[in-house]
């Protein structure tokens, strides 16, 4: 039977008097991709936030691998295994390659189902433009780069769940296929990943499991095949054909 690395009950979350996620419940099994899809405004960035704490839920449940992380600190969350590639990549602009991916490494390594740790070289060698570039002041580099630089900073986290907020968004189509491949090969050495993602053809290439949000609200749960195999599903609540 699968491991459930993260599971999402019955969330609830508010900005203000604005109730923006109701009810919100997914899994994301081990070792899979899951792709948070929906239109612009649906509730997924709320969403990850919220798996982040950044946003505390009023009701629901957030548990990793079985233990509770609901309410607690952003620091807490992440040292606890769930790190993320935010939209918009937010790095140290005036820190190095070498001094953002430094920032973010854990004191102590994790053992068990963290997988071997990642470091400086690991990142390196996933990325090798920005080993050519570790002492290039982060604000100076291309959006491909930032991109490949953001990736590298939560994986310096060493991950047990990996969030990643619109990853390809602003890249040109071959840096696109790029950020692609090195998702598919984070998952296929078993990093559990929650991906959310506009390029809807780049979510379904690579995901495992598709959760549709509209409107704050679970629409569509279930198995990317079963999306690929149903252009109803996508124009109905993607919109696009």
């Amino acid at each position: 039977m699968a491991t459930d690395a993260l599971d999402i009950a019955d969330i609830d979350a508010f900005y203000g008097d604005s109730h923006v996620l109701h009810g919100v419940s997914f899994t994301l099994r081990q070792g899979r991709l899951l792709g948070l899809l929906g239109r612009n405004g649906a509730g997924k960035t709320t969403c990850m936030s919220t798996i982040m704490g950044f946003l505390k839920p009023q009701r629901g449940s957030i548990s990793l691998y079985g233990e509770q992380v609901r309410g607690l600190a952003p620091d807490v969350i992440a040292r606890k295994g769930i790190c993320i590639v935010p939209q918009g990549r937010r790095m140290f602009r005036t820190l190095t390659v070498e001094e953002n991916l430094m920032v973010a490494a854990q004191p102590a390594k994790r053992g068990g189902d963290a997988g071997p740790g990642w470091t400086i070289e690991r990142v390196f060698k996933l990325f090798p433009r920005l080993a050519e570039r570790h002492a290039q002041v982060s604000g100076s580099l291309s959006g491909g780069e930032q991109q490949m630089l953001a990736i590298g900073r939560a994986l310096m986290g060493d991950p047990r769940v990996l969030l990643m907020d619109e990853p390809s968004e602003g890249l040109a189509p071959q840096l696109v296929a790029e950020v692609g491949r090195t998702i598919a090969q984070l998952k296929s050495e078993g990093q559990s990943i929650i991906l959310v993602e506009q390029n809807i053809k780049l979510a379904l290439d690579l995901a495992d499991d598709v959760v549709i949000i509209n409107t704050g609200s679970v629409v569509f749960k279930g198995e990317a095949n079963t999306i690929k195999m149903d252009d109803a599903i996508v124009s109905q609540h993607l919109g696009v054909f």
